[in-house]
């Protein structure tokens, strides 16, 4: 019998060696929880029998995990997760659930956020001020970041203002303009007009596109000409992206009409006094037409002594916001800012707890199942009731003393050569036993 019960101290030293490799091999596993092998000693005794009986060995009762805190480790990205205190991210494949304490969190092509096995992780809906508007398992939703926000905005106005001088000469008497090779507006042949200025506008897909307007000096005051000349004109060419706009309105006007700003002898803008409605065009690149109402401040476009000063342009399109950054604070909540200034509330990351997590069933890559053993899950949103908070930017690390560990190794070993040895003299005495009879 000694035999069998020296086998069965082997078989547990052999098992707790097992263990202790495999929290050694994954010392450096994110969210990973070490295992103990926990032995009870065999008993065999009759009801009627009295007295101190020898024990017929040992056996393995249970490995336990052991979910205990692990260390955090810092990282620049915000969607690296770490659960300060008790609880479990909960993540979705198919109709499966499953708990871990790994945050490393990415997206997938999709724009959901997974983990490493591409399971999504799920979230507890919010309301646009992050509060909670569901609660419970059966509210699980997966996250989906967006890339945009909001929805564009065709250009259809343009406000703006300049200040022209008043000595600007005209193109059509520069020196390589004559009367056999006349002024014509070319915006590729920057002596055809004085100045420029540009501005985006969008099209109704939010596409950008540049709209640029060249001004051109056509008149200038002349007392000594028949009649006399006592106001300045300038014409405005307005090109988005490749196209010229008409300033009549008219898409069939050939050419394009310019837009013609008057001024009087004192430098103040005489007309137009109102918006001018462009012609729509369709550039290069835009998805859908564009069409604008051109309209000068005349309080503050001016003809004066001085440079050309183009003024502030605004207009009212725009694309739809780009997502810049993601935060997630300490009570799980996900939030994503936008290029136009918009933050969007996405939902509250989950945690679960159970009744019993040595229960719960281990599916590897420090994953782990709900079990009959374990209970239902306990959902709430990070930092309430037993739930713990939540961290950006970190990751749990395994909760293996490596010391520890060799130590125990070392200790198994020993148990397992000491068991060795028990069989070893086990056999003596019995070869002994033989030689006697014989």
């Amino acid at each position: 019998m000694s035999f069998y019960t020296s086998l069965s101290g082997l078989k547990g030293a052999q098992s707790d060696l097992s263990v202790i490799s495999n929290n050694i091999a994954n010392v450096g596993s994110i969210g990973f929880k070490k295992s103990r092998a926990e032995f009870g000693d065999l008993i065999s005794a009759s009801p009627l029998q009295s007295g101190t009986v020898a024990g017929q060995g040992t056996r393995l009762k249970e490995i336990s995990q052991q979910f205990t805190q692990g260390g955090f480790q810092t990282s620049d990205r915000a969607l690296d997760l770490a659960i300060s205190g008790q609880g479990f991210f909960v993540t979705k494949t198919g109709a499966q659930l499953s708990y871990t304490r790994n945050g490393a969190f990415s997206l997938d092509g999709d724009r959901y956020l997974v983990d490493a096995n591409g399971a999504r992780v799920q979230v507890l809906p919010v309301d646009s001020s992050g509060i909670l508007s569901a609660s419970g398992i059966s509210s699980a939703t997966s996250l989906q970041i967006p890339q945009t926000a909001g929805s564009p905005i065709a250009t259809s106005a343009i406000q703006l203002s300049a200040t022209l001088p008043s000595n600007a000469d005209l193109p059509a008497v520069r020196p390589n303009y004559s009367a056999t090779n006349p002024y014509k507006f070319d915006r590729f042949d920057a002596n055809s007009y004085n100045y420029s200025t540009a501005t985006t506008v969008y099209d109704s897909s939010g596409n950008p596109q540049q709209a640029t307007l060249y001004y051109v000096r056509k008149t200038v005051p002349n007392a000594t000409a028949s009649p006399p000349v006592t106001d300045s004109t300038w014409d405005v060419h307005l090109f988005i992206g490749d196209q010229e706009s008409s300033a009549d309105g008219n898409v069939g006007t050939t050419p394009p009409k310019p837009l013609t700003l008057d001024f009087d002898n004192t430098g103040k803008l005489v007309s137009p006094t109102t918006f001018t409605q462009f012609s729509s065009v369709l550039p290069a690149g835009a998805g859908a037409p564009i069409s604008v109402k051109l309209t000068y401040d005349s309080a503050n476009t001016i003809q004066a002594s001085s440079t050309f000063t183009p003024g502030t342009i605004t207009q009212n399109g725009k694309a739809a916001g780009q997502l810049t950054n993601i935060s997630v604070d300490g009570n799980g909540l996900v939030a994503a800012t936008f290029s136009d200034g918009s933050t969007k509330k996405l939902g509250a990351i989950m945690i679960a707890n159970f009744p019993n997590t040595n229960g719960l069933r281990q599916l590897g890559d420090s994953r782990w199942g709900q079990s009959g053993l374990s209970g239902e899950p306990i959902i709430s949103q990070a930092g309430s009731g037993s739930a713990g908070t939540i961290q950006s930017g970190a990751l749990e690390e395994a909760n293996v003393d490596i010391t520890e560990e060799l130590v125990s190794l070392i200790s198994a070993q020993r148990n397992f050569s000491a068991n060795a040895k028990s069989i070893e003299t086990a056999n003596n005495m019995t070869n002994t036993i033989i030689q006697l009879r014989s």
